[in-house]
């Protein structure tokens, strides 16, 4: 579940930087052909089956009622922006195990990496530039409405680099074949975490890895929805998971369920960065806030786009779990019907202390 598929180069111009999400679930597949794609791949592991749409609607039922969530938080106007994005088979855990199962046959056969969602470019531009923002974060007390990622580091030697980002411990989430945490372990990155619920992907990755030299890079069967693991982390990752979570039919729901397992993942102090192609920043940012605010007693009306500020109190009762810290402002840009966007977007998140 890393990411989405690219359209052609010729499919319909980008809007407000968003891109509709391939084909819908019916115009692809029937529900023979889903039941097919199911029983292809079954996932049996230490975590658990694969969960039948009933057990998961069960879930999603017990998570909303265990955040307390109120239905002024999420107004329908939230619930309008969710449906914009169309069902697909690329929200269906069936899909993604067909797929890698395909892809992991195809690299015992022909030594293909597989798909790189968003494409080598955006992996390798994300990787670089969370590197970054990593060293930058070091001293956020002297910087108000921060921009971390085009700060002047000060001149230090490679080891002492190398020595402050091997303290972060990351957690890729959806990470698939594995390669934007290989991307990462080429920055400097070294305690390296990969997840995904498709066995397939995992095994694939941990091949890869093995093969590309990054053996030191662990990989673990684990749903996010669900996720069984225990440990924080201080820089999580994150580059199309969301974006295929909103696709599933239940999308809206489960993508509240995904802010509170991620929640509990990001250390306090750590960093969450996102990249989408179904989102923009202020729509990410957007998100994240509503969610919030449906967690605490502020005033859940508030559309404010909050960003990160050493004026406010880790004490404060109005403080929120993240801010949003900076995003990528060097993705190619497009105009379509007077708006400009880009084709995705990347953002990080700033948890509190």
């Amino acid at each position: 579940m890393a990411g989405m598929r690219w359209p052609p180069e010729d499919s319909e111009p980008p809007q407000g930087g968003r891109l509709q999400a391939a084909s819908t679930a019916a115009d692809m597949f029937s529900d023979d052909d889903r039941s097919i794609a199911a029983d292809s791949w079954s996932i049996k592991s230490e975590y658990g089956s694969t969960l039948d749409d009933e057990q998961r609607h069960a879930d999603a039922a017990e998570a909303l009622s265990a955040v307390a969530f109120r239905a002024s938080d999420y107004s329908s106007d939230k619930d309008d922006q969710y449906n914009e994005v169309e069902e697909s088979v690329l929200g269906l855990q069936s899909h993604w195990d067909a797929t890698y199962a395909d892809e992991l046959a195809n690299f015992h056969e022909h030594g293909h990496v597989g798909e790189i969602w968003f494409g080598a470019e955006v992996m390798d531009t994300v990787a670089v530039w969370t590197a970054r923002v990593c060293l930058s974060h070091r001293q956020p007390h002297n910087i108000d409405q921060a921009d971390f990622a085009n700060l002047e580091l000060e001149e230090e030697s490679s080891d002492a680099v190398a020595k402050e980002l091997t303290s972060f411990n990351v957690l890729d989430i959806g990470t698939g074949n594995g390669l934007l945490l290989q991307a990462l372990a080429k920055q400097g990155f070294s305690d390296l975490t990969g997840t995904d619920y498709s066995e397939a992907a995992v095994e694939l990755a941990r091949n890869l890895a093995v093969r590309d030299g990054f053996a030191n890079i662990n990989f673990v069967v684990d749903d996010i929805l669900e996720t069984k693991l225990e440990r924080q982390f201080k820089l999580v990752m994150d580059k199309g998971t969301l974006d295929a979570i909103g696709l599933h039919p239940n999308g809206a729901v489960k993508r509240i369920m995904y802010w509170g397992s991620v929640s509990k993942l990001v250390a306090p102090g750590g960093l969450l960065v996102i990249t989408s192609c179904n989102s923009t920043k202020d729509e990410l940012v957007e998100e994240i806030n509503n969610y919030q605010h449906s967690l605490s007693d502020t005033n859940s009306n508030s559309k404010e786009v909050l960003g990160c500020s050493p004026s406010v109190s880790s004490n404060s009762s109005s403080q929120l779990l993240f801010c949003c810290l900076d995003h990528i402002r060097t993705y190619p840009t497009f105009t379509f019907a007077g708006i400009e966007g880009t084709r995705v977007a990347t953002v990080a998140f700033l948890r509190s202390v």
